[in-house]
């Protein structure tokens, strides 16, 4: 990203304190983190309800699989490798089988 900047502007034109802040901005842009621990705490959850001896838990799962597909979203609208795309797609594909099985039992 530097050797990108120098070529581009002038080195003695380079404001350190704004390019450090912009590096910061971008890599807390990119990191999924965030959202692999928020899908895999969904996925147990809804493992968990799955197993559960309640009557009535279609509805349950079906919000569980929303949330699901919310971080499945972001995972794919911050990912910039094309593995992760794949990773994604898949994961979708597997969410609306597993949305249509919901929608069955509810």
């Amino acid at each position: 990203m530097r050797q990108n900047l120098e070529e581009f502007m002038n080195k003695e034109n380079i404001d350190e304190n704004r390019f450090e802040q912009e590096v910061i901005f971008y890599l807390e842009k990119i990191d999924i983190t965030e959202e692999k621990v928020r899908l895999e705490q969904h996925c147990t959850y809804f493992l968990e309800q799955l197993a559960s001896n309640t009557v009535s838990k279609g509805r349950t799962l079906s919000f569980i699989s929303q949330e699901m597909g919310r971080e499945i979203n972001t995972l794919g609208a911050k990912a910039y490798s094309a593995d992760i795309q794949k990773l994604v797609v898949k994961m979708k594909d597997d969410l609306e089988k597993i949305k249509e099985q919901v929608a069955n039992a509810v």
